[in-house]
């Protein structure tokens, strides 16, 4: 969702890419196939990726825990894009397909993300994303699903490495209407999307944690880590819509083995354009939440050091009869992807409590109006730094 980022990619990206190819290439935009309810999802065919719509990405989130109990936050994201190229240039070259991956690391005792990102033409054996699975690389970062389930992940930053083993705990969830996801008020401004919560991780993580040190070797300080994930998988060839600027997003593994799904489209007052979500209880019923049902209240914000953006890093989720406080790992969690996907956004690892009996009775709450602990996710902020163009 999308971000990570939902389904938008900017030009930025492509401009370098482009920038060799004749202008006559771009003569006619290909026909993007429409996202249609009533279409159900087909697995494994549905794992992999969909060359024809404009937009795709396979998305994971997790929290970690070393053998010494220091908890830890991880994002991994595989993009594709197909950009606006005359499907009748005949060169073995034109870039049809274009892929890019970020990849971050969010550990208190650094007290900033460390982060690194991909771009590359799909071919060559320099990238490729699989129609039939997952099985996403970009170089030596890969993504790739075997027949069991499970998920491998392997990434080489600059510094820090994953080489992460992700098991599949419960089925599929299905977001939106049996996986057709709307994302605003027109019936194409959607999605097909799922997610796959309490991914069980285990692996190893390489990379310095000594504050100060950037570019440090990633292979220092090899930890063996365990943690659970979210995996969302979602691809679209639609845009925001003309008054939307940006979402935010959560993915919460619920303490008593739940998900919760939940995002808000923003106007450019920040107002809310349009919301949704998904809510599995513990019990595996599975219930789509209307828009209505859905809302983001800011608790505290925080101005970036390095873009200097002004992000709600603490927030008020209400979900249906679910009232959340999130708080996050640690605020520095702002990613800057302008050399892949072209964005800055804030996603990162948060804690969520209910909220305070007397917070619901009154509608009014704070950020220390929490209590008890109800799961653990990501938080995903676009639109706050400028509006995402496609």
């Amino acid at each position: 969702m999308k971000r990570r980022t939902f389904l938008l990619l900017p030009t930025l990206p492509t401009l370098p890419i482009m920038a060799a190819f004749e202008p006559a290439a771009w003569a006619r935009e290909p026909v993007y196939p429409a996202v249609s309810s009533g279409q159900p999802l087909s697995f494994p065919r549905d794992y992999g990726a969909h060359p024809p719509y404009r937009t795709e990405w396979w998305y994971v989130t997790g929290w970690l825990q070393t053998d010494n109990g220091a908890p830890l936050g991880f994002q991994v994201t595989f993009f594709r894009s197909r950009p606006p190229l005359d499907d009748a240039d005949p060169s073995h070259f034109a870039p049809t397909q274009l892929l890019f991956a970020d990849a971050a690391l969010s550990d208190p005792r650094v007290g900033r993300l460390q982060h690194d990102q991909h771009a590359a033409r799909s071919g060559f054996g320099l990238a490729a994303a699989s129609e039939t699975d997952t099985d996403v690389f970009i170089d030596d970062w890969s993504m790739r699903r075997d027949t069991d389930g499970r998920y491998r992940i392997s990434i080489a930053a600059a510094d820090f490495t994953f080489q992460f083993t992700l098991r599949p705990a419960h089925p599929v969830l299905l977001n939106g209407a049996a996986g057709y996801s709307r994302k605003g008020p027109l019936p194409e401004e959607a999605s097909y999307y799922y997610s796959e919560p309490w991914l069980q991780v285990d692996g190893i993580l390489t990379g310095s944690t000594t504050p100060g040190k950037p570019g440090a070797d990633p292979t220092e300080h090899p930890r063996h880590v365990r943690g659970h994930a979210w995996l969302d998988h979602e691809w679209s060839s639609a845009m925001l819509a003309d008054g939307a600027v940006g979402w935010d997003w959560i993915g919460i593994d619920l303490d008593d083995g739940g998900a919760l799904m939940a995002f808000q489209i923003r106007d450019k007052a920040g107002r809310k354009f349009w919301a949704g979500g998904t809510l599995r209880d513990a019990s595996g019923s599975t219930r789509a939440l209307a828009p209505e049902s859905v809302g983001f209240a800011p608790l505290r914000w925080w101005r970036s050091p390095h873009t200097g953006t002004r992000y709600p890093v603490a927030m008020r989720v209400d979900a249906g009869d679910l009232h959340l406080i999130l708080k996050p790992l640690m605020d520095d969690q702002e990613v800057d992807s302008r050399l892949s996907t072209g964005t800055v956004y804030w996603e990162g690892a948060v804690f969520a409590s209910h909220a305070a009996d007397d917070a619901n009775r009154t509608g009014t709450t704070h950020e220390s109006s929490a209590a008890k602990p109800l799961g653990h996710g990501y938080l995903e902020l676009t639109g706050y730094f400028q509006r995402l163009e496609l």
